[in-house]
C-alpha cells in the first residue's frame, strides 16, 4: 500500500473512526509531517465534504498532551493513576507470564477481554484480537451495550438487518424520527431531510426529550420514557380502524396481520394517551398523517431500545411500514441499521475455530461490575481495549469496586489514562486511527472505505493488530494466522460469497478508489428473501413465543419506571425517570478530555421540568444531587420544559475529573433488556434535591 506516512506535506484521504452512522470520508492536511487540519471529502457521494465539530477537532485528540506514548506499569494504588514507564518487552513479558500462570492455576476462562467500538475499524475490533482470545480460550464477552435489544426486535419482525437506503430519502414526504437525535448523531441524514422539507416534506420527531432534533421538527411529540410501543400500537389501532392499511401487501408479504388487527383493538387512543402522555387527538392526527402520506419513512433511533422493553419497542415500530405497504415505495419504510448489507466474513477474520472451548462461559458487558464482584469462579484478569467501562458501563459503582480488586490483573490498551486505565496494572499505548491500516463500513450508507496510515505511530504506540500479534508470539501461539498482515486480514474479511452485497468490493478496488459502494442490486428483491422462519415480515412471531415473549407486538410496562397510567405513588422514594442521552460534543466518553469540546458543553447539567423543580425548591443553576440505591450524581440544575413532568435528563458521559459522583452511570441499572442482552440505561428512577455542597 502507499505509505503516506513518509510524505511530510500534502492532502491525504482518511475515514472517520467514530461509532456513528455517517462514517464520513475525510481529508487530512499535513505540514512538516503533522496533521494540521481535518476536513470532509467533498467527493464522497453521501458525506459530501461536511463533517461534525467533533471530527473537525480530531487533531486535538491525536496530539493531546496527555496521550499515552509508552507502556506503563502501576506504582500507586488502584484508581490513583500513578504509573512508571517500562518497555514493550517488559510489558509483554509481564502480561504473558501472568496469563500463563493464571491458566495453569485457574484455567483460561479466568481471563476476560472487554472491548467495544471506540474505533469502528474492522481490523481494530474484530480481527487479531478475536483470534488471540479464541486461541487463549478465555471467557467470552457478549457485546450488548449498544444496539443488541433493538436489533433482535427488528430481526424477529424483519429477519434481515437492513432498511431504507440514504439515496431513497430524496423521495420521502414524511420523515418520522423516533427516539434519535440525528442533529448530533446522523447529521447527513438531517441534511437529506432538510432538503426534502424545502420541497414540502414534513419532519415529525417523537422523543422523551426535545433535543436539538426535536427543536427543528415541524411537530415534536413528547412522551413518557419506555412507552414507545404503546404509541405505535395506538397508531396501528387507527390505521386498521380507518382502513389505512394495505391489504394486498399484508396478504403477500406478512404473517399475522389478522391476529394483529384484532389485538390492537384494545389500544384505543384514550388508553394510549393515558400510558404515553400524548393527547388522544394527537395520536389520531399522527396515525392519519402516517397512513395518508406516501412515501413515509421512520428512523428508529438508538435511545428507545435502552429500556426494559427496548427490543419490543423496536419490534413494534418496525411493523408500521408493513401495515401501510411502505416497503414497496422508494423513500418509504424504516431504518434501524443498514450494517447487515456490509457484513463480512467473520469466521475468516475472527477464527472461532481456534477456540478449544467453544462453550466457554459468556459474560454480558452490561453486567461487568457484577461479574467482577460475584462471578464464581472469579475473573482474574481483564483486558480492556476500545472501551472505557468505568464511565460507559451501567452501575459504575459496581464496576469501580470490581476494578479495585487487588487480585484482578487489569491491562488497558488506550490513547489516554481514562477513568478505567487508572485502575490498570499495565497500560499499553494505542495508535489513533490515522496511524493504522483498516477498513470501515457504515451502518447507514453503503460504502466500504480504506484507511491507510497518514502519520507514523506516535511514541511507541501500537495498533490492536500489532499488539495482539506480539502477545500471540510471546504466548507461543504458532499458527500462521497470527502472522497475517493487515492486507491479509482485509482480503480474508472481503472474501465472503455468502453476502452478495459485497460483490465487487475487493482490496484492489479499495486501494484504487478508497471508497467502494456495495452491490445493492439484491435489495430490489429483499422482501422475497427475508430470513424469518416464514420468509415474510412476521407481525406474529412464533419464535418470540418460543422465547417466552409475546408473539404479537405488545406494550409491557417498565420494570423500573413509570408511564402515564402508573405514576409514582405519593411519597415514592424515587419518583423521577432519569434519562442520560449523548450530548452534542462527545461520543460516549470519547472527546471527554478535549478542552475545546469540554468548553462547548461547559459542565454536566440535569434538565428538570419547572413543575418538578418547584416542589423541590430548585432554581436554575442550583447545585443538586441526583440519587437512588445505586449511587449519587452531582450536577447543576437546568430548569426547562423540554420533557414531560416526571422526567429528568442529563446529557453526556463525562470523565470523572470531579470524582466518582460526576458519572451519570453511577445511577443506571445493569439489568438486561427484554431481548438481545441489551442495556437498560434509561429505565432508571431517581430523586433530586438541592446539594448542601456548593
Amino acid at each position: 500500500m502507499t505509505r503516506m506516512i513518509h510524505q511530510d506535506n500534502g492532502v491525504f484521504p482518511a475515514v472517520c473512526p467514530l461509532d456513528c452512522p455517517d462514517t464520513c470520508s475525510l481529508v487530512l492536511h499535513k505540514k512538516d509531517g503533522a496533521i494540521t487540519k481535518v476536513t470532509g471529502n467533498p467527493e464522497h457521494p453521501i458525506t459530501g465534504g461536511v463533517i461534525c465539530n467533533k471530527v473537525r477537532n480530531m487533531t486535538e485528540r491525536v496530539y493531546h498532551t496527555e496521550r499515552v506514548l509508552y507502556p506503563l506499569r502501576r506504582v500507586g494504588a488502584k484508581g490513583e493513576g500513578k504509573f512508571e514507564r517500562i518497555s514493550w518487552d517488559e510489558a509483554v513479558s509481564e502480561i504473558t507470564s501472568k496469563y500463563k500462570n493464571l491458566i495453569a492455576e485457574y484455567g483460561s476462562e479466568s481471563i476476560l477481554p472487554y472491548s467495544f467500538y471506540g474505533n469502528m475499524g474492522i481490523l481494530s475490533v474484530d480481527g487479531m484480537d478475536r483470534r488471540f482470545f479464541h486461541r487463549l480460550a478465555s471467557s467470552q464477552l457478549q457485546q450488548g451495550i449498544c444496539n443488541s435489544a433493538g436489533s433482535t426486535g427488528w430481526k424477529y419482525t424483519m429477519g434481515f438487518g437492513g432498511g431504507v437506503s440514504p439515496e431513497e430519502l430524496v423521495h420521502t414526504k414524511l420523515f418520522i424520527v423516533w427516539g434519535g437525535n440525528i442533529v448530533s448523531t446522523n447529521m447527513h441524514q438531517l441534511a437529506l431531510i432538510e432538503k426534502g422539507r424545502k420541497e414540502g416534506a414534513k419532519l415529525v420527531v417523537i422523543d422523551v426529550h426535545r433535543n436539538r432534533t426535536g427543536q427543528r421538527a415541524d411537530w415534536f411529540i413528547p412522551l413518557y420514557p419506555g412507552t414507545d410501543s404503546a404509541l405505535a400500537l395506538g397508531m396501528m389501532h387507527i390505521l386498521f380502524e380507518r382502513g389505512l392499511v394495505n391489504e394486498q401487501f399484508m396478504q403477500e408479504f406478512t404473517v399475522g396481520h389478522e391476529e394483529l388487527r384484532e389485538h390492537v383493538k384494545t389500544y384505543t387512543p384514550e388508553r394510549v394517551a393515558r400510558i404515553t402522555g400524548v393527547p388522544a387527538d394527537d395520536i389520531v392526527k399522527l396515525a392519519l398523517m402516517y397512513g395518508e402520506t406516501s412515501p413515509a419513512y421512520i428512523h428508529i433511533g438508538n435511545g428507545l431500545q435502552h429500556h426494559d422493553n427496548g427490543g419490543m419497542a423496536v419490534r413494534t415500530i418496525c411493523c408500521l411500514p408493513a401495515l401501510t405497504g411502505q416497503w414497496l415505495i422508494p423513500g418509504g419504510g424504516a431504518f434501524k441499521s443498514n450494517g447487515a448489507y456490509g457484513s463480512m466474513n467473520g469466521d475468516a477474520l475472527e477464527r472461532p475455530d481456534l477456540r478449544p472451548n467453544p462453550d466457554a462461559r459468556t459474560i454480558n458487558m452490561n453486567q461487568i461490575g457484577e461479574a467482577l464482584l460475584s462471578l464464581d469462579p472469579p475473573i482474574r484478569s481483564l483486558f480492556v481495549y476500545c472501551a472505557n467501562p468505568a464511565v460507559v458501563a451501567p452501575d459504575t459503582g459496581k464496576v469501580e469496586q470490581g476494578l479495585l480488586r487487588e487480585d484482578l490483573f487489569t491491562v488497558v490498551h488506550d490513547l489516554f489514562i481514562t477513568d478505567t486505565a487508572k485502575y490498570a496494572d499495565i497500560v499499553l499505548p494505542a495508535t489513533s486511527s490515522f496511524e493504522n491500516t483498516d477498513i470501515y463500513t457504515s451502518y447507514w450508507h453503503h460504502y466500504v472505505q480504506l484507511q491507510e496510515p497518514v502519520i507514523p505511530a506516535r511514541g511507541e504506540s501500537k495498533s490492536n493488530v500489532e499488539m495482539f500479534r506480539l502477545l500471540a508470539a510471546a504466548m507461543g501461539f504458532e499458527e500462521n494466522t497470527f502472522r497475517d498482515s493487515e492486507e491479509d486480514l482485509i482480503a480474508q474479511a472481503l472474501d465472503y460469497a455468502d453476502n452478495p452485497y459485497l460483490h465487487g468490493v475487493s482490496l484492489d478496488a479499495l486501494k484504487e478508489q478508497r471508497s467502494v459502494k456495495l452491490n445493492m442490486t439484491p435489495k430490489a428483491h429483499f422482501l422475497k428473501s427475508l430470513s424469518t422462519p416464514s420468509g415474510k415480515i412476521e407481525l406474529f412471531s412464533s419464535r418470540m413465543a418460543e422465547a417466552g415473549l409475546p408473539a404479537l407486538p405488545t406494550y409491557i410496562p417498565l420494570i423500573e419506571g413509570y408511564d402515564g397510567e402508573q405514576r409514582p405513588a405519593k411519597g415514592a422514594e424515587y419518583p423521577l425517570m432519569f434519562i442520560s442521552p449523548p450530548n452534542h460534543s462527545f461520543l460516549n466518553s470519547t472527546f471527554g478530555n478535549v478542552e475545546k469540546l469540554q468548553a462547548l458543553e461547559k459542565e454536566p447539567l440535569l434538565q428538570i421540568h419547572p413543575e418538578d423543580a418547584k416542589v423541590r425548591g430548585i432554581e436554575n443553576g442550583d447545585r443538586i444531587v441526583v440519587w437512588n440505591d445505586r449511587g449519587r450524581y452531582l450536577v447543576n440544575a437546568s430548569v426547562m420544559d423540554k420533557m414531560l413532568p416526571g422526567t429528568v435528563v442529563s446529557q453526556g458521559l463525562w470523565w470523572g475529573q470531579g470524582g466518582r459522583n460526576t458519572r451519570a452511570n453511577m445511577l443506571t441499572p445493569d439489568r438486561l433488556a427484554d431481548m438481545g442482552g441489551g442495556a437498560v440505561f434509561f429505565s432508571t428512577v431517581v430523586e433530586v434535591k438541592r446539594s448542601e455542597n456548593k
